[in-house]
């Protein structure tokens, strides 16, 4: 072997070391549907939330988007990719796949959560990626009212949202509906 061609598999290691050492040992979760995590009661800045599986949850609030965490790792220990279509959550099991609705257009898309929050923001019941964001049309916004529902989705949407691509959007709400719905959240009082 030549000398150069020593050097050159030596730079290639060392390069290869660094760059695992840049990673902070950080060891990310496979994109998987199992196992699905409950997990347990935790605080954040005073407050305690107690997750739990509730196959009937649908509310509505507000929604907000993140996407500057790129590389950090979920609450369930996924690598974070903002252009995928994800959310965070306080207390749905992870993951969980969830419709989200945005009142001001009728727009209705699947999003999986796989992280925890919102943890801000009065009336805020979900985080949604930058690309979910995006696909509902709220990222300029910064935020929307919205209506978020539990749904058990077909496994070929499941699999697009797990390879961070889109599923297929849902029909859109009427405007009668979308009615009705704004009504009900300025009741809440949010």
């Amino acid at each position: 072997m030549s000398g150069i061609s020593v050097r050159m598999r030596c730079g290639a290691l060392v390069a290869a070391v660094a760059l695992a050492a840049c990673g902070g040992g950080v060891k990310y979760r496979p994109v998987s549907d199992l196992p699905v995590r409950v997990g347990k009661p935790y605080s954040v800045r005073g407050v305690t939330y107690v997750p739990a599986a509730d196959p009937r949850y649908d509310y509505l609030g507000y929604a907000s988007w993140y996407g500057h965490e790129s590389g950090s790792q979920t609450a369930n220990g996924e690598r974070f990719v903002p252009k995928a279509v994800t959310a965070a959550h306080t207390t749905l099991p992870l993951p969980s796949y969830v419709e989200v609705t945005s009142l001001e257009t009728g727009r209705t898309i699947l999003v999986r959560v796989n992280d925890r929050g919102p943890f801000a923001g009065r009336g805020r019941i979900i985080d949604l990626s930058r690309g979910a964001a995006e696909q509902l049309g709220i990222r300029a916004t910064g935020h929307a009212p919205v209506r978020v529902r539990v749904v058990e989705p077909p496994e070929k949407d499941r699999r697009k949202l797990r390879e961070g691509k889109e599923a297929p959007e849902r029909p859109t709400v009427d405007d009668r509906a979308l009615a009705n719905l704004r009504a009900q959240l300025d009741a809440q009082g949010r």
